[in-house]
């Protein structure tokens, strides 16, 4: 659900009169169409804790239309079971999500098709297609820390867009949110991931990335991989949002764009904030 105000201006001298009926109909229908395309905004509420609506102005870079953006379904926070508090509520001491982790994963945008390349069951992606991602020497020991972490569940997805762009994400889901932020802090490290992607073995921090487009609740490491690259240029992001951890990648060949990507770790980043 959401809402919208509009706020009018008491009429000054020499300014021309209000448009007719027509035109106010006309007016307003353009304005409807141009809320259809934003990117978003969001409202709480009690046991279905939000609907997100996609406003673009609040993304740095995403201003006009043809920006690369992509148009994803309107983001619903799933409903949180009875009695069961949000989880930035001050009654949740552990920021505990307590919706189904799988409801938590962005949907695929328009014209995306499932990726091959990630199996899931249901939503559920296993422990080892997620330490897949990773490079094969790094694989036994982030295994071993998932499991000394407590880790619950991963759920995840995956999809390929027409123009190559292949996007996974992965939401794994500890029992406090002291367990997720320690585990993350030993996958990020600072300037570098310490734990490299298989696909991107050189990566730094994206300084570029736009504070305006972080989360509140939802602490964000951007990375982008280093010159020289591969055939294949990948982006990266990991979240840490009380009990839940995200790990985002985009690859493409030649270039992964900046805006498709931010975009994505905006709106996931929503969903978990």
């Amino acid at each position: 659900m959401s809402t919208e105000t509009t706020t009018q201006a008491a009429p000054e001298a020499g300014v021309p009169h209000a448009p007719a009926p027509k035109d106010r109909r006309v007016a307003r229908a353009v304005l409807r169409w141009t809320a259809a395309v934003v990117v978003f905004g969001a409202l709480a509420g009690a046991t279905a804790y939000g609907v997100t609506e996609q406003r673009r102005t609040d993304l740095p870079g995403l201003a006009t239309a043809s920006d690369g953006r992509w148009t994803y379904p309107e983001l619903v926070r799933p409903p949180l079971p009875e009695g069961s508090p949000a989880p930035f509520a001050r009654a949740n001491r552990t920021q505990a999500h307590y919706a189904d982790p799988r409801a938590l994963v962005i949907k695929a945008p328009d014209g995306a098709r499932p990726d091959p390349g990630l199996k899931t069951d249901d939503g559920w992606v296993p422990t080892s297609a997620y330490l897949a991602q990773y490079a094969k020497d790094e694989r036994e020991g982030l295994g071993e820390d998932l499991a000394d972490s407590g880790v619950r569940h991963i759920a995840g997805r995956g999809w390929t867009m027409p123009d190559g762009t292949t996007t996974r994400v992965f939401l794994l889901h500890f029992g406090t949110g002291a367990e997720a932020t320690g585990f993350c802090d030993r996958l990020t490290g600072g300037y570098a991931p310490s734990r490299p992607l298989a696909e991107a073995p050189d990566a730094e921090l994206d300084e570029s990335y736009p504070e305006e487009a972080r989360v509140e609740h939802v602490s964000s490491n951007v990375y982008d991989e280093t010159r020289p690259r591969g055939a294949v240029h990948v982006r990266s992001a990991y979240l840490v949002a009380g009990d839940t951890v995200g790990l985002i990648t985009q690859s493409r060949r030649g270039t992964a764009h900046a805006v498709p990507f931010r975009q994505t770790v905006t709106l996931q980043s929503q969903l978990l904030g």
